[in-house]
């Protein structure tokens, strides 16, 4: 019996933070380093771009490091294809490998980030497009691991949808203070310069940004920004 078919099966759970352990179990099924899950989000006048929802990356730029590298790349390929992608990292010895899919996965430029990887595309409609990607120095796949990843790749990203649409009267009650701090931030404000904009104190502009960020169901201030982002209350 494959290790494949070893696999408990996949379950829904209501908490964003229930869904850590299920990409754990993914990462360690092929010996990964790290993942993250990305959404593709508008940014205004049609544009899109790679937001960050989870990850254990550790390092605070390598999640922007991935989408400075591949970023354009995984909207196109998005559009167009749902292969798996690989990519090889800068060393001779980080290389991403699956010797029988090789017809069935798409390269990316080789030789950008330090780390090798694979990232399984989702599409789910016109909300819920996105990517699980895993990264290590050596990765080798084989179909069965591809074909099972990316499964379960596609059950995270409808799990992470439905959990936002639960969450949606939630963050309908966001105000206006709340919005305008948070677009700001997104602007790459920090609070002292919030508060001069606004014509608050910094301890308002913190407490606003801090409801706001509870109120999306966020770990952070830029899971914050990234979700009213998506959910199109800033640009």
């Amino acid at each position: 019996m494959s290790s494949a078919s070893k696999m408990p099966r996949i379950q829904r759970f209501s908490s964003r933070s229930d869904l850590f352990p299920r990409l754990v179990a993914m990462q360690k099924l092929v010996d990964a380093q790290n993942f993250a899950v990305y959404r593709v989000g508008a940014v205004g006048a049609g544009k899109q771009r790679i937001l960050l929802e989870l990850d254990n990356l550790g390092a605070p730029r390598a999640a922007d490091a991935f989408v400075d590298a591949y970023g354009d790349a995984l909207i196109e390929h998005l559009d167009k294809s749902l292969l798996p992608l690989l990519w090889n990292g800068i060393d001779e010895s980080s290389t991403a490998e699956t010797a029988d899919m090789v017809s069935f996965t798409v390269r990316l430029r080789p030789k950008v980030l330090p780390y090798s990887g694979v990232a399984f595309p989702v599409r789910l409609g016109a909300v819920g497009n996105g990517y699980v990607v895993f990264t290590a120095n050596y990765l080798d796949l084989s179909s069965g691991l591809i074909v099972e990843l990316h499964g379960r790749s596609c059950q995270i990203m409808m799990d992470l949808l439905a959990l936002d649409e639960k969450r949606s009267p939630a963050a309908e009650a966001l105000s206006d203070r709340e919005i305008a701090c948070l677009q700001l931030a997104g602007d790459g404000r920090i609070s002292e310069e919030i508060a001069e904009r606004l014509k608050l104190s910094v301890h308002t502009v913190n407490a606003y940004l801090g409801s706001a960020t509870i109120k999306l169901d966020s770990v952070n201030r830029i899971q914050a920004i990234a979700k009213a982002i998506r959910l199109g209350f800033i640009i």
